[in-house]
């Protein structure tokens, strides 16, 4: 793997970054934040560049993105005013009502993973296990305890790669609702302790 590894995004990196969170989530995003050109336009927008570690090639280019969630914010969120901005008010208050399903609180002393994505061309080379022990190891320093994430049960791949990197299933969250709307029914609640 040659890429470099920083904490944070550049600004420079901030469409790449949506591209890329688009790629891994707008499957089950795309309902409700769609179409692809306003989601895009929108995760550009209310991405916070210091809830990432970034992973770039040595031409410069953005080849993969780990976002994580805090008390003090996440990587891709937005507000009110983000989302009336690019849907208009009656579009943002029934999107803001059904990403509510996706939400829940953190418990102290756990960082939360706010997405991952890596470029498709860069897959299975090692840049998405560098992305969360790095992530780790910025939530060990900064006195955080686990590193949790959510993943759709269905997901065989990731859920594999994730216990291969130490993370265990410490719960299940399922919704019919989650099911009608981003169909997924389950996720499975997977903790690492740092």
């Amino acid at each position: 793997m040659s890429v470099a590894l920083y904490r944070g995004l550049s600004r420079d990196h901030r469409a790449a970054a949506a591209a890329l969170y688009w790629q891994a989530f707008g499957g089950k995003l795309g309902r409700v934040m769609g179409p692809e050109p306003r989601a895009l336009r929108f995760i550009a927008q209310v991405i916070r560049e210091g809830h990432a570690i970034s992973a770039v090639d040595a031409d410069g280019s953005l080849v993969g993105v780990v976002g994580f969630r805090t008390p003090r914010g996440s990587f891709v969120g937005g507000s009110w005013a983000d989302l009336v901005d690019h849907y208009g008010r009656i579009g943002a208050l029934w999107r803001a009502a059904c990403l509510h399903l996706l939400a829940h609180d953190l418990e102290p002393r756990v960082m939360m993973v706010d997405g991952i994505a890596v470029r498709p061309d860069r897959r299975g080379a090692g840049v998405g296990r560098a992305l969360i022990e790095a992530l780790a190891a910025e939530a060990r320093q900064l006195g955080y305890e686990t590193l949790s994430l959510d993943v759709i049960e269905e997901n065989l791949r990731a859920r594999a790669l994730y216990h291969r990197l130490g993370f265990e299933v410490s719960g299940r969250r399922s919704s019919a609702l989650t099911r009608l709307i981003f169909e997924f029914r389950s996720v499975q609640v997977m903790r690492r302790a740092l």
